[in-house]
C-alpha cells in the first residue's frame, strides 16, 4: 500500500457508498453472470458481505433513492413516485453524518428534485381525466412548503445547461455536490460544463443522431459519439478520485455518494465498449418465452404488442429476441466500463491509505427487467430483475460471506448511521444489517414490502396505479388496488415466477397467508417520524 495510512484512536470510518442506475443483481460476474466482466467489483464482492436477496422499497428512481438516503418507505418520506420533489427538510443520511462532523460529498446523479421533465401528452392527459385537481395550478397541495421560489429547481437540467449552478451547502445534508442529471451519453449537469472544457459540448455530439453506429430496432440502443475519456461514467470517476485525494492525511471522516448515471438506458456506450460482446452469443434470459396467459391483463397486452417500444421511452415493454440481444450487448458494454471506472477509485482509496479506514457499499436503485419474462425496463410489474438489487458491503476487518437474508434498500440508511457512530432520527423504517455483517445472525427479516405508485397507467391497467407486493422465502403476493388484478407465486415451486398462481384453490393457503402479511407491513410503515408532545 502506498500513502501514509492514518490512524486516530476510535477514528469513525469513512463510508464511500457507489451506486449504479436501473441494475439488476445478476448482470455482475459475483453474481454468477458468465457473460458481463466486472473484474473489479468480483474483487470487492470476494472480501465482502454480499446481500444475495437486497430488494428495493420502491422499483422506481427517485422513490428509492429517498428511501436509501432516510431509511423510509416512499409512503412515509412522500416521494411516492418520479416527478415528487424530495421534501428538502427531510432527515437523511449524509445531513445526519455532516451534523455530527463528517464531510458529506455527492458525485453523479442524486435525483431527490425533479429534472424537469414533462409527462408524455397521453399521460398527462390521463392524469387530468383521473383527477382535474393534479395538473390544475389553482389548485394546492394538502402540505404548504413555505420556501422560497425555486427551491425545487436544483436539478433542473434546462437551468443547468445555459450555466454552472453550484448547489447549496447543505444540499439534502451534502456539503458539496458534483451533479449529473439524467442518463446515457448526454446528461445535464455539471458533467456538461466539465465536457465543454474538455471541447466536446454532449448536446451536439450525444445522441444516434450522432452515432455511427445504431441499432435499427430500438432508438435506445447506439454507439455514442461521445470519447470515452468524456462520458459521463468518466466524470463520475474523475470527481471521486479528487474527493479522495482531498480527504487524504485529513482527520475529518468523509461520506462520499458516488453515483454512476449508467447503465440505464439509453444503452450507447462509447467506442472501446460499444463491441466489447456480440449479441449472437448472449444467452435468452428467464422465461423469454413463457406462457402469459395467467399474467395480469396490461402484461399481456405488452406481449401482444412484442417488438413495439413505447412512446415513453422508460415505460415496460415486450422485446424481440434479437432487439434484446442488442440491447444487451450495449449494456454489459455499459457494466464494464463503469466496473474499470469503479476499479480506478477502488485503487485511488488504497493509493490515499483510506481502504482500512473506509466502509465500501456498492448496490444500484432498482433493476431492469432485460428480457426477463420476454420484457424490457420496469414499471408496473415486481418480477426479481426489477425489484432484486446487488448489495456489496465492505466493512474492513469483517470476513467475506454471502448472506441469503432478506434485506431492503432502506435497511442501508441505519446500517451506516450506527457504523458511523451517529444518533438516528425518528421514523426511520429500515432495519440495521450490522447483526448480518458481523456474523451474528444468519436472519433479517420474514418478509419485505415493496411499494409503487404512478400517476398514469397503461393499456389493460387504469391509472392512477397503486401496487403493493409483499416477498417471502415462501412466496410473493402482488396486488393492484383498485383493481381486481393479483399475482401470486409459490417460490418452492416456481422460483422464477413463471406461473401465476392467484385465484387457484390449490394456493388458497399461500396466498391468504401472504395477504395477511402484506397487511402487517403495510401497517408497520405507517408514519412515525413526529412524536407526540403532550397526552392533549
Amino acid at each position: 500500500m502506498t500513502g501514509q495510512r492514518r490512524t486516530a484512536a476510535n477514528r469513525r470510518p469513512n463510508v464511500l457508498f457507489i451506486i449504479a442506475d436501473q441494475l439488476r443483481a445478476d448482470h455482475l460476474g459475483f453474481a454468477g453472470n458468465a457473460t458481463v466482466k466486472t473484474p473489479n467489483l468480483d474483487a470487492l464482492a470476494a472480501k465482502s458481505v454480499v446481500f444475495e436477496n437486497a430488494t428495493v422499497a420502491n422499483p422506481t428512481c427517485m422513490p428509492n433513492r429517498a428511501s436509501l438516503m432516510t431509511g423510509r418507505w416512499p409512503s412515509a418520506h412522500g416521494t411516492r413516485c418520479n416527478g415528487i420533489t424530495l421534501d428538502p427538510l427531510t432527515r437523511t443520511v449524509p445531513g445526519s453524518l455532516g451534523a455530527g462532523g463528517y464531510r458529506t460529498v455527492g458525485v453523479g446523479k442524486l435525483h431527490h428534485q425533479n429534472m424537469g421533465w414533462e409527462f408524455e401528452p397521453h399521460q398527462a392527459e390521463e392524469i387530468r381525466a383521473t383527477d382535474p385537481l393534479l395538473l390544475d395550478a389553482v389548485i394546492s397541495d394538502a402540505r404548504r412548503q413555505g420556501l422560497s421560489p425555486g427551491w425545487d429547481q436544483w436539478e433542473n437540467r434546462d437551468a443547468h445547461d445555459a450555466r454552472f449552478i453550484p448547489l447549496p451547502a447543505d444540499y439534502y445534508g451534502y456539503q458539496h455536490v458534483d451533479l449529473v442529471i439524467g442518463h446515457g451519453d448526454r446528461p445535464g449537469g455539471h458533467y456538461v460544463h466539465w465536457a465543454r472544457e474538455r471541447g466536446v459540448d454532449p448536446e451536439t455530439l450525444g445522441g444516434p443522431g450522432n452515432s455511427s453506429s445504431t441499432y435499427g430496432g430500438w432508438d435506445q440502443v447506439y454507439q455514442t459519439a461521445i470519447p470515452a475519456d468524456v462520458h459521463p461514467t468518466s466524470y463520475v470517476s474523475e470527481k471521486a478520485i479528487e474527493h479522495l485525494k482531498d480527504a487524504a492525511g485529513q482527520d475529518q471522516p468523509f461520506f462520499m455518494f458516488v453515483s454512476f448515471p449508467d447503465p440505464h438506458h439509453p444503452f450507447s456506450p462509447p467506442a472501446g465498449y460499444s463491441d466489447l460482446y456480440n449479441p449472437k452469443d448472449l444467452p435468452l434470459p428467464l422465461g423469454f418465452e413463457q406462457d402469459h396467459s395467467g399474467s395480469p391483463e396490461h402484461v399481456r397486452n405488452m406481449m401482444e404488442h412484442r417488438g413495439e417500444p413505447n412512446m415513453d421511452p422508460t415505460m415496460t415493454w415486450a422485446a424481440t429476441e434479437e432487439q434484446y440481444r442488442f440491447a444487451a450487448a450495449a449494456q454489459y458494454g455499459l457494466i464494464t466500463m463503469m466496473d474499470e471506472h469503479i476499479g480506478r477509485i477502488l485503487d485511488e482509496l488504497d493509493r490515499q491509505g483510506l481502504a482500512d479506514d473506509t466502509i465500501v457499499v456498492f448496490t444500484s436503485d432498482h433493476g431492469d427487467l432485460f428480457g426477463d419474462h420476454g420484457l424490457m425496463l420496469k414499471h408496473f410489474v415486481h418480477y426479481r430483475a426489477v425489484t432484486n438489487v446487488p448489495l456489496v458491503v465492505h466493512l474492513p476487518g469483517t470476513p467475506p460471506r454471502r448472506a441469503k437474508a432478506l434485506v431492503s434498500s432502506a435497511d442501508l440508511a441505519p446500517t451506516l448511521l450506527e457504523l458511523a457512530g451517529s444518533k438516528g432520527y425518528r421514523g426511520i423504517q429500515g432495519r440495521s444489517l450490522v447483526p448480518l455483517l458481523q456474523g451474528d445472525t444468519e436472519h433479517h427479516r420474514d418478509s419485505l414490502l415493496v411499494e409503487e405508485e404512478q400517476p398514469f397507467g397503461l393499456d389493460g391497467l387504469p391509472g392512477p396505479v397503486r401496487m403493493r407486493t409483499v416477498i417471502t422465502f415462501e412466496g410473493r403476493l402482488t396486488r393492484y388496488f383498485g383493481t381486481g388484478i393479483t399475482e401470486l407465486y409459490d417460490h418452492g415451486e416456481d422460483p422464477g415466477e413463471l406461473v401465476n398462481r392467484a385465484g387457484d384453490p390449490a394456493y388458497a393457503g399461500l396466498e391468504d397467508r401472504l395477504l395477511r402479511t402484506m397487511l402487517e407491513e403495510m401497517a408497520a410503515l405507517a408514519d412515525q417520524g413526529t412524536a407526540p408532545t403532550a397526552a392533549a
